[in-house]
């Protein structure tokens, strides 16, 4: 299939081939519910972590004595029903991750691309070139392109072959955009595309995410 292709004046300055395999798949829901679950669980730190009878502070000495107060007997003021007392099942630091396949996440990732170029909510551009880092100039460009959400991806070429470089004007320009989040082509992924919604991506981080998703 083929995308059009525009400048950053918003004109349309030809057309670009992209694969069917990555761009027009199927879609299919399941996958983003995986892949998404995953890379959530993947994010959390698991530091939480409370503490047992055994360590919270004090309760070294009997309470009261064993008989005669007429209260049931007890031998530690840390015992986990009394006030102050330790978590009878406290929670232990963990580590949430876990992964899945990775045929499975390509197939994911491009079914999310492939809904967004079926909503219309893809914009490829020639370049992404800016004199200085502004943030401004950024948001002026992106109002001109008629995006309000996005994703952008693009990269330069790094020293070493099948490397990239962050393009750090564009990287440093968008970073306090809400609505708006830089990435480059190894990093695109299915919660992103699905939390942005659209994908402003230059030719050469589109030729990059063919060829990763492809191969």
């Amino acid at each position: 299939m083929k995308l059009d292709l525009y400048n950053l004046t918003n004109e349309k300055v030809g057309e670009v081939e992209v694969s069917d395999e990555v761009f027009a798949a199927e879609v299919r829901p399941y996958l983003f519910h995986e892949v998404v679950k995953m890379q959530l669980a993947n994010r959390r730190r698991g530091t939480h972590k409370g503490k047992t009878r055994a360590e919270v502070r004090g309760g070294g000495k009997k309470p009261f004595k064993q008989k005669g107060t007429g209260r049931a007997r007890q031998g530690t003021s840390r015992a986990p029903h009394m006030v102050g007392g330790g978590r009878a099942f406290a929670r232990r630091n963990r580590d949430y991750s876990y992964s899945v396949n990775k045929k499975k996440c390509r197939a994911a990732l491009c079914s999310a691309l492939s809904m967004v170029v079926e909503a219309g909510k893809i914009k490829v551009v020639e370049n992404f070139e800016l004199a200085e880092t502004k943030t401004k100039a950024v948001v002026t460009t992106l109002n001109v392109l008629s995006v309000d959400r996005a994703l952008v991806v693009d990269c330069c070429e790094g020293e070493r072959e099948y490397t990239t470089l962050n393009n750090e004007n564009l990287r440093l320009s968008v970073r306090n955009l809400q609505n708006f989040k830089y990435l480059r082509p190894e990093g695109v992924n299915v919660y992103d595309v699905l939390h942005y919604g659209g994908v402003v991506v230059t030719r050469a981080g589109l030729e990059r995410l063919e060829a990763r998703l492809k191969g």
